[in-house]
């Protein structure tokens, strides 16, 4: 086969370049023990529930799409969505609300709704891969926490992914019964139209009103 000169040089360089965005999760951390990998989504909206989420992938899991959620388009993560949730040997997904969240904190409620995912899981794990530094032991589950594990292990990128997804569609059913405040957009975060919307509509039940962001200090508190 013939090629044009410098088109061979050209290749290589598209080809380099795929392989070197392709995401390089790991598979996990030891072989031949079931991990299941715990993410959640939604720690930072003024509005909605955070959702976990705990997988266990088989070992030979393998997807060009999958990596961190947050890195992903919204196009990948619903592509990503029913894969997982096909192949993944067991995974659960759990909501903690916006009241729950009041009383636990952000950081109760992330761990909390971990819990209930793993809890919910078809088949048991061996081992907990959590995203992040902050975990609470329970049910005698051994662990591991790893910052951005979400961008290092494939089972906890697939918690991302699914927590994400998950969250994200309950937020567009939301804005259907609140449609004043763009959540179909915004996701509950505080964006500059969510916070005009505050402003002229006042708060909702699924409002946290623990979270007190600067430009909503001298507020409104009346629940519509």
């Amino acid at each position: 086969m013939s090629v044009m000169p410098g088109v061979t040089g050209h290749l290589f360089f598209c080809v380099s370049l795929y392989v070197m965005r392709e995401p390089q999760l790991l598979p996990y951390m030891e072989p031949d023990r079931l991990e299941a990998g715990c993410d959640e989504a939604g720690r930072g909206p003024l509005a909605g529930p955070v959702y976990a989420a705990a997988v266990i992938l088989p070992a030979d899991f393998r997807h060009p799409l999958l990596d961190d959620s947050k890195k992903m388009t919204e196009k990948a993560r619903e592509e990503l969505r029913p894969i997982i949730e096909r192949e993944a040997v067991a995974w659960a997904v759990e909501a903690v609300s916006a009241e729950e969240i009041d009383r636990l904190n952000i950081l109760g409620a992330s761990l909390e709704g971990m819990r209930r995912a793993v809890r919910r899981l078809a088949v048991r794990p061996d081992f907990l891969l959590i995203d992040g530094n902050r975990f609470r032991p329970f049910d005698g589950y051994p662990y591991r926490t790893v910052v951005h594990g979400d961008a290092t292990y494939a089972s906890i990128a697939a918690a991302s992914v699914l927590a994400k997804t998950w969250r994200d569609a309950h937020m567009r059913e939301l804005a259907q019964k609140y449609p004043q405040y763009g959540w179909e957009h915004n996701m509950g975060y505080p964006t500059p139209e969510h916070i005009a919307a505050i402003k002229a509509h006042g708060w909702t039940p699924e409002h946290r009103r623990s979270f007190h962001p600067k430009e909503l200090e001298p507020n409104l508190f009346d629940v519509i």
